[in-house]
């Protein structure tokens, strides 16, 4: 019966975790999206005759050209699919952490569960290398929708045109998961600073001031979060590029591989190529993993 009970309260635990990880990834999405849509932009446009020149003229010039509702295209795919993308990474982490934390106990003898920041970062990357069969196709579809051309001479009429015309001209798995090796290299780096930070600041604030997890203010985990979100992008950015050249429009044609792409993109740039776009990554970062990471704490405490 006890044993009964106690796969019970795991299930429920890993009910709970997804539903904090889909509300924290959908409130990601509706806040980071205009910055995404011009660090795309800005990774993905020619280096030889680059039409932004930074990110105030690429905001410029896409609200001029496109319209403002153009900051949120492709943002459909995203929406419904970060939530599940989120949810399985902080369910794959949360697991993890708990794997780490009954060994430690079972090892250390003294009943201590607490993880090693070593062990933060190998739970946060295999919640990021989980997510990446989500992540790539949807990415993939995201990225082309924005970086096509704008009507009327665009070629794809939302998400679902977008998969359909990849599957006939590509086939579908080998079209969706295009750039799957950086992507799947990003998440696990990403991730694995994004969680270890973020519990790094989260323990150090809550030794600090005296009080527990629970108790934390929502503007010390935004902190947390916000400076988690940076992390992630500064420990795996080139990575990013790699993958957004690979996935974007155009990108099956010009680059033949990883590889081939890395090589490309120094010949052009040089090693600032790998860096473009860093600046608005950065300011979309910080709100959209504060949001993340308050939202799931806070639907934690709700849910208990």
């Amino acid at each position: 019966m006890a044993d009964v009970t106690h796969v019970e309260n795991e299930n429920i635990r890993r009910l709970k975790d997804a539903a904090a990880g889909t509300a924290g990834g959908m409130v990601q999405v509706l806040v980071g999206q205009p910055f995404d849509i011009i660090k795309v932009r800005l990774q993905t446009q020619s280096t030889t005759n680059p039409q932004y020149t930074g990110v105030a003229d690429a905001a410029r010039k896409i609200a001029a050209n496109e319209g403002p509702l153009a900051f949120y295209k492709g943002t459909l795919a995203p929406l419904l699919g970060i939530g599940a993308c989120v949810s399985l990474q902080f369910a794959v982490f949360h697991q993890v952490r708990r794997n780490f934390a009954n060994k430690n106990a079972q090892m250390r003898g003294n009943g201590s569960e607490d993880l090693t920041y070593g062990q933060f970062y190998v739970a946060g990357a295999a919640a990021g290398i989980a997510n990446s069969g989500i992540a790539g196709p949807l990415e993939r579809v995201r990225i082309l929708l924005q970086t096509q051309p704008s009507s009327p001479s665009r070629l794809y009429n939302g998400p679902l045109d977008c998969v359909k015309k990849i599957g006939a001209e590509q086939g579908t798995l080998r079209g969706l998961y295009r750039g799957l090796m950086p992507t799947i290299l990003r998440e696990g780096q990403g991730s694995g600073f994004w969680f270890l930070t973020y519990e790094f600041l989260v323990r150090h604030m809550a030794s600090a001031n005296n009080t527990t997890r629970d108790q934390l203010p929502a503007w010390r985990l935004c902190l947390c979060g916000a400076s988690a979100g940076a992390m992630f992008w500064l420990s795996s950015y080139p990575l990013d590029v790699i993958k957004s050249k690979m996935q974007g429009f155009g990108g099956d044609a010009r680059y033949k591989g990883v590889m081939d792409c890395v090589r490309q993109t120094y010949a052009q740039g040089g090693v600032g190529a790998f860096w473009r776009g860093i600046v608005p990554t950065i300011m979309r970062a910080g709100p959209a993993s504060a949001s993340t990471f308050l939202t799931v704490e806070m639907t934690m405490r709700l849910l208990g």
